[in-house]
């Protein structure tokens, strides 16, 4: 049940964290250019903001719920050290819906400086509310801050050792990163299917190029952080990365498995093999000592299908990364040479699944994070197992039930509104687009003008 809740869950981070940053370069780079189309796409995404952080705050509060509901046992006994990071994402959630509300109702009621300005914060409270997330899933991967009594409870708690633990650098900036490749390649792959079926106005165009010029460029960036946060693991949690690497006995000059199945007797069967490699990555050496899975006893480490799950996870989310990076590259490099977009029809099909592989490579991250932690809800602390709740099988598939009706409601809505907002706005294009307030006759939508100044006749709805 939380790995279909979280699984559904972050397919919607993405837009919620970085949307408001590439809605707001969108506005601001309409402001000063006085660019009607500009607006008119920042004022749409506003709205696709809008709907998003309404459908996120379904799901995402079934979440919350959950923690209480599934994992007693590690709420009962950790909370009081790493409940902090739950409550600084419910203020951030809090401010956050209040400045949507305002930059919302801002259109053509706010003076245009005074509206964008008011919208600033918005990236930054989302960023706070991914703080908080971020900040008690690292604290599960390596827990710091207290100290054990006799009973093995924890007293003492230090809350900032608590939240800014050794892994939360590492892993809050490679989820950031990762959220603003994600929606940058999300909202331009809408763009780039509109190019492969003929639209080539100046609408698509610059719908196309901000919000994937924002992607390629944290791209390398993201790649980088990557790297680091797995070299972390390989320092904080050896155990974690045998698993992620498949390594069954520690030892130097470990070979890369690219994908393989690692089965309960050490051996793997499938993938490609590189002699050396994984030793080389981790230390940047071939007589670097990498520790392996039997370093410890078998209920303390993943079982050889969990190792396996994320070691599968892990090597498909560096794939997609290797590929969007080449996408990046083949970007930039055309953009720098002739200062324009590639031409070629298979850069846009590539653009276009750039999207959907994204979302697919933030998935295997968390499945990554999550799979490879096994035994361990909160490492080295406390298992899965003493963590979960005591309801009985047949409770939890009921409420497991009653969760995917929701979501399939909640996702089917979400569609359905965003199918409804396209055709609305495809409408209006077609009327003629974004034209000056006084151009706009008065029974038309209020898409087909700009977004600030009053409508003609004086209306304000």
């Amino acid at each position: 049940m939380m790995a279909f809740t979280l699984a559904s869950h972050i397919i919607l981070v993405p837009l919620g964290v970085a949307l408001p940053l590439i809605t707001l370069v969108m506005h601001g780079l309409g402001l000063r250019r006085g660019d009607a189309t500009a607006l008119l796409l920042a004022r749409r995404w506003s709205a696709v903001m809008a709907v998003q952080f309404a459908i996120g705050v379904v799901t995402g509060t079934v979440l919350s719920f959950e923690f209480g509901l599934l994992w007693p046992g590690m709420m009962g006994r950790w909370g009081d050290v790493f409940g902090i990071g739950f409550g600084v994402e419910a203020w951030a959630f809090f401010l956050e819906a209040v400045l949507i509300a305002i930059y919302l109702y801002g259109w053509r009621r706010l003076p245009a400086r005074t509206h964008f300005l008011l919208g600033l914060p918005l990236p930054l409270v989302a960023l706070l509310g991914a703080f908080g997330i971020l900040a008690a899933n690292s604290w599960m991967n390596t827990p710091r801050g207290f100290t054990l009594d006799a009973a093995g409870n924890p007293v003492d708690v230090k809350i900032w050792k608590a939240v800014f633990t050794p892994m939360f650098g590492p892993e809050y900036w490679h989820f950031v990163f990762a959220m603003f490749v994600t929606a940058g390649y999300v909202v331009a792959g809408v763009y780039a299917v509109g190019r492969l079926r003929g639209r080539r106005d100046r609408y698509h165009r610059l719908g196309f190029t901000v919000p994937f010029t924002l992607a390629a460029v944290c791209t390398p960036v993201q790649f980088v952080l990557g790297d680091s946060i797995a070299r972390q693991v390989f320092h904080k949690q050896p155990v974690k990365f045998a698993g992620m690497e498949i390594v069954w006995e520690t030892a130097t000059h470990q070979p890369e498995y690219l994908y393989g199945r690692l089965h309960p007797d050490g051996s793997i069967s499938g993938g490609i093999r590189i002699p050396q490699l994984d030793s080389v990555l981790a230390g940047f050496r071939p007589d670097t000592r990498v520790t392996g899975l039997t370093s410890v006893p078998a209920s303390d480490r993943p079982t050889a299908t969990q190792a396996s799950i994320a070691h599968f996870a892990f090597d498909t989310m560096v794939g997609i990364g290797s590929l969007l990076l080449l996408l990046a590259l083949w970007y930039g490099l055309v953009w720098l040479r002739r200062r324009r977009l590639p031409v070629s029809p298979w850069f846009f099909r590539a653009a276009a699944c750039a999207g959907v592989a994204s979302v697919a490579a933030v998935e295997c991250g968390w499945i990554t994070t999550e799979v490879g932690r096994q035994p361990w809800i909160v490492y080295q602390n406390m298992r899965v197992a003493d963590a979960v709740t005591a309801t009985r099988s047949t409770g939890l598939w009921i409420m497991f039930a009653v969760v995917v009706v929701v979501y399939v409601l909640v996702f089917g809505s979400f569609l359905a509104v965003l199918l409804k907002m396209r055709s609305r706005w495809r409408l209006a294009d077609e009327q003629g687009g974004p034209r000056p307030p006084k151009e706009t006759p008065e029974h038309e939508t209020p898409e087909t003008d700009t977004p600030y100044g009053p409508r003609a006749g004086g209306s304000r709805l």
